[in-house]
């Protein structure tokens, strides 16, 4: 059975949105922060889509493209031991 990342061939009525957009501020510090990451081999390409995989269907369906990469990188620090998630949600509310 599909999980719910794999799309390809699945039939479906609704067309793509292929218009163009501006991307968010933190759209942008996400994706900065992920080739930060990846120089200093934190995240590789594979690991953050093995993370981006590991989402429950209801995280997946609820999460924005940018969001499933922060999921994914969160998760994976936490897995490698490099942060706590005490450390990472202690920050974010720093910043906010």
């Amino acid at each position: 059975m599909p999980a719910v990342h794999d799309r390809g061939g699945w039939p479906n009525d609704e067309p793509i949105d292929r218009t163009e957009h501006e991307h968010a501020y933190w759209e942008r510090s996400t994706h900065a922060l992920l080739g930060a990451l990846g120089e200093l081999r934190y995240v590789g390409t594979d690991e953050l889509r093995r993370g981006i995989e590991s989402l429950s269907t209801d995280e997946y369906e609820a999460l924005s493209y940018y969001e499933k990469w922060s999921a994914s990188m969160e998760m994976l620090l936490v897995e490698k031991n490099v942060l706590t998630k005490d450390e990472i949600d202690a920050k974010v509310l720093e910043l906010f």
